[in-house]
């Protein structure tokens, strides 16, 4: 089983933290590539956050509301490998 991490996404040029709005996809859910994970919030706009990858969603590392960097790990895949 490979773990895959979910990182906080840069959906603007100067954007340095998001926020998450909401999680879609909730642990154990089947993940496809393309699928919306989460709504994140920028200082403009809340944008929709897509999977890069397929399998199941084990982990969700942060809450709604919670303010992170680009680049910190929200959340884990397992792609059944």
């Amino acid at each position: 089983m490979a773990r895959i991490p979910i990182e906080m996404p840069r959906m603007g040029y100067d954007m340095e933290t998001g926020t998450i709005a909401a999680w879609v996809k909730q642990v154990g859910d089947s993940v496809s590539r393309g699928d919306v994970l989460a709504e994140i919030e920028t200082e403009k706009s809340t944008v929709e956050m897509e999977a890069l990858a397929a399998g199941t969603l084990v982990e969700q590392t942060l809450a709604p509301g919670q303010e992170v960097p680009v680049g910190t790990v929200i959340g884990y895949l397992d792609d059944g490998q």
